[in-house]
């Protein structure tokens, strides 16, 4: 939900299901076992944005039952879990990131009796259900707040941050409390005349922060996950989690600078801020290691055995950083705090994406690194990173990026069948309020939250009614349907790279990242290989002209290998000394 971050970044039936996991896929790791208490580490997480994934009963709005009867599908792609964007009754300002009830199911997506059927299939299926868990701010229209805002008195007044006015007197709200701005546009502070002071809000107005310098506050969402662990979800994925606290003397904010020490203006017009005071506090560790240590201690696995995984929405500006998210061995943190440096980079270039990996591999000790290419805050990696010409061979290769690296993978409902951003094309079609706000300089976030894409029926197979977003036009040909079965879909790419790291030893849990030809500007070649030697090289073609590249020596054990998945033009190398590769091509050997 970080928006500064994001723009910064870049301005079937069930049958069909049940027949693709009758092809007898491996059975993956986190099945063993011996290694429950690990199914994370190398795990596949799906993100679902449920409004958008299958609507089951013709409201145009997907829900809990449609997920349900798409696990087939999600189990024949490798998916070990599924990552569900908020459920929760919330009056829908920010799509379910306004939570007015914590302890509920919208009834858009159902009741809690259908999240107990989808909990139970999913489980028949080893696939781990994920929440989305928001300790930042509530709606609104929360009861918490409702009553907070009642009186100055209420014993909820003080679980949220109020403030008074600067120069405020009996007639007069006076100024607001500081320059901070909300990440959606306008003033971080909001006037509430009833009780004359300003509520803060990092995001929408209507999404109040809460103050976590209160102990109830602390208590209450430890109450919160402890419902849901006891419900047996898997874990959680916690938003805009560094966005916690606030500077304690509400100091002003600087403006951002750019490289001429001018003031950076965003596309309304204002300066643009740090953001120093209002994120990543170093308060904000305590509070995650009092989660983990309650959640870790308080409660035995029930419907999913195995560890709770807490994973977070971590925008740093440095690995350093990000290092800190995962705590210490007595005092942890985040399980996997997701890594979002890629997610920016924006571009095909060779050099920033090894760059960025090898900060991951050697700066976070022997944490597990989290991946995130993308994500329902941000256009799609084709509009991201594609050409226009080689978009789907760009994203054959961001896809092998993501799973042939060592660590956990997260991708997007949609990315395996290569689902196109299609924003709106008028301000009246926008939903997204953060893009009616600023349009047309920014479209908001409706165009990488359309409809999933499953057959070339109406509206692709996800509503019987009409959906809340239009279905892309290329629905047609893009699709699960059409992409089932067929050697060089993009659907069939995704399953060989999720089986190669489920089944492959050196693509697995154990194989360490080692990067190769590391002065070569347009391919980035790795190696992943096991403490007994197994070796698997990946290379990837980063531009538009087909590359040589020598893949022999520098830790390589051979000069020949097997191949085990190659793009659909690309050729059988006859010696690890002159691997050819295609435009944008990708190839993966077993080394002999």
């Amino acid at each position: 939900m970080h928006w500064t971050k994001r723009m910064a970044a870049g301005a079937l039936t069930l049958s069909l299901g049940v027949a693709l996991a009758a092809r007898g896929q491996a059975t993956p790791a986190s099945d063993n076992k011996a290694s429950l208490s690990n199914w994370w580490k190398n795990a596949v997480i799906l993100e679902i944005y449920p409004r958008s994934f299958q609507d089951s009963n013709g409201d145009g709005i997907g829900d809990l039952n449609g997920i349900t009867q798409r696990l087939d599908y999600l189990k024949s792609l490798g998916v070990d879990a599924i990552w569900l964007t908020p459920i929760y009754p919330s009056p829908q300002v920010d799509f379910g990131y306004d939570i007015s009830d914590y302890e509920g199911i919208d009834p858009q997506y159902g009741t809690m009796a259908d999240f107990d059927k989808l909990m139970a299939e999913a489980n028949k299926r080893n696939i781990r259900v994920i929440m989305d868990m928001v300790m930042n701010h509530s709606s609104d229209k929360h009861k918490w707040f409702m009553e907070s805002r009642s009186s100055k008195k209420n014993p909820y007044r003080d679980w949220y941050v109020w403030k008074d006015g600067k120069g405020e007197t009996a007639t007069s709200q006076g100024e607001v409390p500081n320059n901070w701005r909300s990440d959606f546009g306008g003033s971080a502070w909001e006037w509430d005349p009833t009780t004359r002071q300003y509520w803060y809000h990092k995001f929408y107005t209507e999404q109040p922060d809460f103050n976590w310098n209160n102990p109830k506050v602390h208590q209450a969402f430890k109450d919160i996950i402890a419902f849901w662990l006891k419900k047996g979800v898997a874990g959680f994925r916690f938003d805009a989690i560094t966005t916690l606290f606030e500077d304690p003397q509400w100091h002003d904010e600087d403006p951002v600078l750019d490289k001429n020490g001018q003031p950076v203006k965003g596309p309304d017009g204002e300066v643009e801020l740090q953001e120093a005071r209002t994120n990543n506090l170093p308060e904000v560790h305590d509070v995650m290691k009092e989660m983990r240590a309650s959640a870790d201690k308080g409660f035995k696995p029930m419907t999913y055995p195995g560890t709770r995984v807490f994973i977070g929405e971590t925008y740093l500006p440095n690995i350093g950083e990000l290092a800190k998210q995962y705590g210490t061995a007595d005092r942890p943190e985040f399980h996997l705090p997701m890594d979002t440096q890629i997610l920016g980079i924006n571009k095909m270039d060779a050099v920033a994406f090894r760059s960025k990996l090898n900060d991951v591999e050697t700066g976070i000790g022997n944490n597990v690194p989290l991946l995130v290419f993308d994500n329902h805050d941000n256009p799609r990696i084709d509009a991201r990173y594609g050409d226009g010409t080689h978009n789907e061979d760009i994203e054959r290769v961001l896809a092998t990026v993501l799973f042939a690296s060592k660590g956990t993978s997260l991708f997007y409902y949609g990315d395996e069948i290569g689902m196109k951003t299609t924003p709106p094309e008028r301000k009246e079609d926008v939903k997204d309020p953060v893009g009616r706000r600023y349009w047309p300089a920014y479209k908001g976030r409706d165009g990488e939250r359309t409809p999933m894409q499953w057959d070339d029926s109406a509206n692709a197979g996800f509503t019987t009614g009409t959906p809340w977003l239009p279905v892309p036009p290329t629905y047609k040909t893009v699709n699960v349907k059409a992409e089932d079965g067929k050697p060089d879909s993009m659907l069939t790419w995704y399953q060989k790279l999720i089986e190669l790291k489920k089944t492959n030893a050196a693509m697995g849990q154990q194989g360490t990242n080692l990067m190769l030809d590391q002065n070569n500007s347009k391919v980035l070649s790795w190696l992943r290989q096991t403490p007994d030697g197994k070796q698997v090289l990946v290379s990837c073609n980063f531009s538009a002209d087909p590359q040589t590249v020598n893949l022999s020596g520098g830790g390589v054990k051979g000069t020949k290998a097997t191949t085990l998945l190659k793009s659909p033009s690309g050729s059988e190398p006859s010696s690890l000394d002159a691997v050819q590769l295609p435009a944008f091509g990708v190839w993966i050997g077993e080394v002999q």
